[in-house]
């Protein structure tokens, strides 16, 4: 007999047991990163995250299991919906607390559902839908869903689609055969770029965890908060947070650090998955022209040839990436609402936001960095 548990707090389910459910590819859902998120203290409900995971157990084996919290607020989630609160409170019902599975403040395609096989996952799912039902929660969200995930939602789960921008390895030899193959404008305009920051005296360190010292790791937190603070943002990751990555996960945090007379400027934190690098947070102290693109992407790039990784995930937004070698690709969400009514309502404004979506991803690879002979 299967039975879903819900916890509130992931150190409640065995590390070992937690992992040996996903292939170990994605960081973000490793239980160090999940748990340490808990431990220190980057999760508050105040902040509108309250950990609920989801846990299907067979007796007393874990067959299956997602990271879920309950949300107050639509704060960090990246996939917008604040239309649908806004309706809902128009029509005199609570859209909050929502049953989010997702990733906290990581716009990153990953497994969210995992299982030991798909009649676990879509079991897990068919569980979660109806603890919501007898919960009285008006929806569950599962965002950034990889290819693996997908095929377990069925008809009641709405579909929305975004557009992020990923750089994938072509096999280059080095920057300069990536160089290659762009148009003339594009790579010669990257040429530019890093000439100018080499001209102002920057260097470059990039570190793994366990390569970093303690005032690396705080260097980089400082950016971190310091960003986070310009565009009037809480800086929900603690230093104590950065310091445990790179510890529990030492070859899979990667810092970069620009530095000038020995002193860092401006830094990168990024994760790195078995193929996959990922781009998530970066700051400076000083502003220089390229610096950001430098510190954000190029090194990112010349790190993935450099280790034979496959894909390059900066983050969300920013279409200025495209002239960097970044094409758009889909991201993935679905999304259950109690009300059929409401559900039924919203299904095609989710299939007009897909279109458009997909007219916008066609019009961008229309005017592609690379040459028609080159293309990733």
């Amino acid at each position: 007999m299967l039975r879903l548990q819900t916890f509130d707090r992931l150190d409640a389910i065995a590390a070992p047991d937690w992992d040996a459910l996903h292939d170990g590819a994605n960081p973000f859902v490793q239980h160090a990163f999940l748990a340490g998120l808990e431990r220190h203290r980057c999760l508050r409900p105040d902040w509108g995250w309250t950990p609920r995971h989801a846990a299907l157990f067979d007796g007393d084996r874990l067959v299956a299991a997602a990271p879920a919290y309950l949300k107050t607020n639509s704060h960090g989630e990246f996939v917008f919906d604040h239309a649908w609160a806004r309706a809902y409170e128009q029509l005199g019902r609570d859209y909050y607390p929502k049953w989010l599975v997702a990733v906290p403040y990581s716009p990153v395609t990953g497994p969210r559902l995992l299982a030991r096989d798909d009649a676990h996952r879509r079991a897990l799912l068919d569980a979660m839908r109806e603890q919501a039902r007898r919960a009285g929660l008006a929806s569950v969200h599962a965002n950034f869903l990889d290819a693996g995930d997908l095929a377990a939602f069925d008809a009641p789960w709405l579909s929305r689609t975004d557009v992020q921008f990923h750089w994938r390895n072509a096999g280059w030899r080095d920057f300069d055969d990536f160089l290659a193959a762009l148009d003339a404008r594009k790579r010669k305009n990257i040429r530019q770029e890093r000439a100018r920051v080499a001209r102002a005296g920057v260097a470059f360190r990039v570190l793994h965890g366990d390569e970093a010292s303690a005032a690396d790791i705080d260097a980089m937190h400082a950016f971190y908060v310091d960003t986070q603070r310009q565009y009037g943002n809480h800086p929900a990751l603690t230093r104590d947070f950065f310091h445990h990555l790179a510890r529990a996960m030492p070859r899979q945090v990667v810092i970069v650090l620009a530095e000038r007379d020995g002193m860092a400027i401006a830094g990168a934190f990024c994760l790195r998955g078995r193929d996959t690098f990922y781009g998530r947070y970066w700051g400076c102290r000083e502003t220089l022209p390229g610096l950001h693109f430098e510190t954000c992407y190029y090194q990112g790039i010349e790190y993935c040839l450099r280790e034979g990784l496959a894909c390059f995930e900066p983050g969300a937004q920013g279409e200025h990436k495209v002239a960097r070698g970044f094409l758009p690709v889909l991201t993935h969400s679905r999304h259950w609402l109690a009300d059929a009514a409401i559900a039924d309502a919203l299904a095609p404004w989710c299939a007009q936001e897909r279109a458009a979506n997909l007219r916008y991803r066609d019009r961008v690879l229309d005017h592609s960095p690379f040459r028609a002979h080159s293309l990733p």
